[in-house]
């Protein structure tokens, strides 16, 4: 029951994510948001959670203030680390959108994988979306892994992977991605912040802050 109840949720957020990144509207996209309420249950505290969040919208903005609708871009927060994924039309557009990155308030570090190219169509980004929700299901049934202590953001069939995980973590989830037998997948790109088993044994008997519940 506990594995259905996550892909129910996980399903839930991926039809939202599909939602927003097919608008015609919403050329940037932000990878954290609040959906109905809920704050995912991971290793950051329910403050930082918030803060990955200003962060990717503060970036958005600014990058679609500064490169208009011909840029698809993707800004993903997690730890305070940004991760630009998608596609801009020159190397200009490429630094520039770093540098804003880098700009904002509380920002660790930025990691730009946007390329040099026309924008991906709707059928790819489509089939991008379906790889993120069946790469996290696959998660989920790792009896080994916390499916939520890991961020998963796809752009063009090359997976990237993110979270606060130990080594043995950051192998085994590197595993299940690349011999998942998932369609699709380019490649699997790892940006973690490694953590020592002792700092996941704290942040483990740590109790959740009421704000950090899920709320349905």
């Amino acid at each position: 029951m506990k594995n259905s109840f996550k892909r129910l949720i996980l399903a839930g957020l991926a039809t939202s994510s599909l939602l927003l990144g097919l608008s015609a509207c919403a050329p940037l996209l932000v990878g954290g948001a609040v959906m109905g309420g809920f704050v995912a249950i991971d290793r950051r505290t329910a403050g930082i959670q918030l803060e990955d969040e200003s962060i990717e919208l503060r970036t958005a903005q600014g990058l679609r203030q500064n490169l208009g609708a011909a840029a698809h871009i993707n800004v993903t927060s997690y730890n305070r680390m940004v991760l630009l994924t998608g596609e801009v039309a020159s190397a200009a557009d490429r630094e520039l959108a770093e540098r804003l990155a880098k700009s904002q308030e509380n920002v660790n570090s930025v990691v730009n994988d946007l390329v040099i190219e026309p924008a991906s169509s709707i059928t790819q980004r489509s089939k991008d979306i379906i790889i993120s929700g069946q790469l996290k299901a696959l998660f989920v049934d790792a009896k080994d892994l916390q499916a939520n202590a890991f961020k998963v953001v796809t752009e063009r069939g090359v997976v990237y992977l993110m979270g606060r995980v130990t080594d043995r973590e950051a192998q085994r989830a590197t595993e299940v991605a690349r011999g998942g037998n998932i369609s699709g997948i380019v490649k699997v790109v790892r940006v973690f912040e490694i953590i020592s088993d002792d700092e996941l044994k704290r942040l483990s008997a740590q109790p959740l802050s009421p704000q950090a519940q899920p709320k349905l």
